[in-house]
């Protein structure tokens, strides 16, 4: 059967999605051009074409992948309802749960980007990104009279710090931590970062 032509925008969406799954099966640092071609039943040149070299290629993929959850994380943080409720909800969507496939990706990502400055620098910047959306909504609330903080930054940097060392428990050593005990975990962290009794975050 003969390939849907597609247009430029249309075929790097389909090899970024095509990258993603691959780097999901084999590791960011072992996925080939050769991989991602195959696993569309195109030829390597296509691929290139689009993306002249595999550190391109893997950056771009990331940068996909992390640009439709930072979509998703604005969706929270932009619900009519409290700062509180919407920052709780951010952070337990955050938090790694489930098959975490999302957060090996990105555990593989930080690997590569101890030796890859292409991609720590997309990594980097997406990461400055996540942790401005929840300092803007904590000093939302902060204004609002909802709870005192008097440094939203650094409680942004604070709360995926914990949420990112949570993710390389739960993802790389299966078992030692339960889902609850993890939640009521971040929980407990949100709390004490806005200054308010744990119970008021589900009030």
């Amino acid at each position: 059967m003969a390939r849907v032509r597609l247009n430029v925008t249309e075929r790097r969406e389909e090899l970024l999605r095509a990258t993603v799954e691959q780097i999901e099966i084999r590791g960011a640092s072992s996925v080939r051009i050769a991989d991602v071609a195959s696993a569309l039943g195109v030829s390597n040149a296509l691929v290139l074409y689009h993306f002249s070299t595999k550190e391109k290629l893997v950056a771009a993929a990331f940068a996909y992948a992390a640009e439709a959850d930072l979509a998703h994380l604005r969706k929270l943080l932009a619900r009519r309802t409290t700062a509180v409720r919407r920052l709780r909800a951010a952070v337990r969507w955050y938090a790694p749960t489930g098959q975490a496939k999302g957060w090996r990706l990105w555990i593989e990502g930080w690997a590569v980007s101890l030796r890859e400055p292409s991609l720590r620098e997309v990594a980097g910047d997406l990461d400055q990104r996540w942790k401005a959306e929840l300092a803007e909504v904590i000093q939302e609330g902060d204004a609002a009279g909802e709870f005192h903080c008097a440094d939203p930054e650094s409680a942004a940097w604070r709360l995926t710090a914990l949420l990112d060392g949570l993710a390389v428990q739960m993802t790389s050593y299966a078992g030692p931590l339960s889902g609850a005990t993890m939640l009521r975990w971040t929980d407990d962290a949100l709390a004490r970062e806005l200054g308010i009794d744990q119970a008021a975050l589900t009030g």
